[in-house]
């Protein structure tokens, strides 16, 4: 007998339908599993067959064939247990088939029947929600997540024997419900405060201006300054999540297997730091089936590399293409995917191999050629991607042991969230939301030089060797400096200050 199961599959971070098609006919007892499978697939007929038996149930001493259509598109992850087992159970006539056609199943199964969570419930959700019918079944841990998206009936269960008496008295369990607006409401909270970081002020500026503009930063500083101290409470100042963000970032990190909320929802910036030794693959995303990076997982968020000399030469050069449009391209020979990769990239560097260059109680042994190759690691095509370079020196002991209160990330997230106002409404016609996106026709309309500017900005240019790339940079930089200021017009000082934040293409250190 023929059963017929509906289910999801995802491919990278878009949702698809799947058809199971569970055939029980004479012959040798066997299970064949077909549809282009990876091997967690393949291996779901042991999963099944003792979930099925340990439920109390009876499992077919016949051939059992098993298809997953459409069969051109690969397949992975233990998510189609639920709906295998179920489409057996139908196909022995011991559960009503035809109740199976109004619901989309997913979950995992244990030997003992009870269901595991699956990844990628929220964009199965969103890709359910049109759909023509609107139920899924799934397991109890999943169901916050999935019911996140509005007109999914979510029927969340625990076990496969609950599933199976749920089909057959569906009225027996109501619909998951997720008061959506109240949990998006709960107050953020984040356990780092820019009160704790003792000094560093020019560092703190910097920071803010790089918030306030959505500009990517890099800081410069010996061992110990506190430069990861600092990057770790970037997410305190920038500006909480919107809803539409909120879910975009959810779905990334659903799929990705990363999502720890129990309600399903990442209230949240993301901030990754992967390790110096993290390959070209883990930082972009990969895979036969590409799955998301850290790129991609630090969307909406930070990305912090510490060390940045330390990385890889190619894995850094992945950077390049989401710092200007925002995504990156994953491609392989049968497949080409799109990742949403729009993220603060905040990198933090010593000034030389031994982290003395520049300081005064510790002489620098290094010699002028090992603090060039040093700092030529990082390629000139990605700093110019890189708006703020900011030197972070050693803090004095009077900074240590001050007990004067410092300024607060809520002090400064005030600062930034009026600033992001002012970006808004400038750029409400542009397509953009912050100055850092601008093009260079934007640059030109609204970072606007008068005569004295125009006249210091040539001279930089002439005297330090800027880029072209390197000019458009300055120019957006002194203008989020004059919104923080609250100045229509770049102003002079606006201007000297965000050429200032270019350290490294003035070889400063060297």
């Amino acid at each position: 007998m023929l059963a017929k199961v509906f289910s999801f599959g995802v491919l990278g971070i878009e949702a698809y339908p799947i058809e199971i098609e569970v055939d029980v006919a004479h012959g040798l007892p066997a299970v064949t599993l077909v549809g282009l499978l990876d091997t967690a697939i393949r291996e779901s007929r042991e999963r099944v067959k003792g979930a099925i038996k340990n439920s109390g149930f009876q499992w077919p001493a016949e051939r059992v064939t098993v298809n997953l259509a459409p069969s051109d598109l690969k397949k992975e992850g233990a998510c189609f247990d639920l709906a295998i087992a179920l489409g057996v159970l139908a196909a022995t006539n011991q559960l009503d088939g035809q109740r199976l056609k109004e619901f989309f199943i997913l979950g995992e199964l244990s030997l003992d029947g009870s269901l595991r969570p699956v990844r990628g419930i929220l964009p199965i959700s969103l890709g359910i929600a049109q759909a023509n019918h609107k139920n899924i079944i799934l397991p109890w841990q999943n169901a916050p997540e999935s019911a996140i998206v509005s007109g999914v009936r979510v029927f969340a269960l625990k076990t496969l024997r609950e599933a199976v008496q749920f089909l057959h008295n569906p009225e027996t369990i109501a619909p998951f419900q997720l008061d959506l607006a109240r949990l998006f409401q709960q107050s953020t909270h984040y356990e780092l405060d820019f009160s704790e970081v003792k000094g560093q002020l020019a560092a703190k500026r910097a920071l803010e201006v790089a918030v306030a503009g959505a500009h990517n930063i890099v800081m410069i500083g010996p061992p110990g300054s506190g430069k990861t101290m600092l990057a770790k409470r970037i997410a305190t100042i920038m500006p909480d999540l919107t809803l539409e963000e909120a879910i975009e970032v959810t779905k990334i990190h659903s799929v990705a297997g990363t999502l720890v909320n129990k309600d399903g929802l990442m209230h949240l910036r993301p901030f990754r730091s992967p390790h110096h030794s993290t390959s070209s693959a883990a930082l972009a995303g990969g895979g036969t089936l590409p799955q998301p990076g850290e790129i991609s997982l630090a969307h909406q968020g930070v990305l912090f590399l510490d060390e940045l000399p330390e990385f890889r030469r190619d894995a850094l050069e992945t950077l390049r293409q989401p710092l200007e449009d925002g995504l990156i391209r994953i491609c392989r020979i049968k497949k080409s995917l799109q990742f949403p990769a729009s993220f603060m990239l905040v990198a933090a560097m010593n000034p030389c191999p031994c982290g003395a260059l520049g300081q005064l109680k510790s002489g620098c042994r290094c010699s002028t050629t090992q603090v060039y190759k040093y700092q030529s690691k990082i390629s000139g095509p990605l700093l110019d991607r890189i708006d703020i370079h900011i030197e972070v020196p050693e803090t004095k002991y009077q900074e240590l042991s001050s007990s004067l209160p410092a300024e607060s990330s809520a002090q400064i997230k005030e600062r930034v969230n009026k600033t992001r106002a002012i970006q808004r409404e400038r750029f409400k016609n542009e397509g953009i939301l912050n100055n850092n996106l601008m093009n260079h026709k934007q640059v030109r309309r609204f970072c606007a030089l008068g005569k004295e500017e125009s006249e210091l900005l040539k001279i930089a240019m002439a005297e330090l060797n800027f880029s072209a790339r390197a000019y458009d940079k300055i120019l957006k930089v002194s203008r989020t400096i004059a919104d923080l200021a609250g100045s229509e017009n770049i102003k002079i000082e606006h201007l000297a200050e965000a050429i200032q934040y270019r350290s490294l293409d003035r070889n400063f250190l060297i």
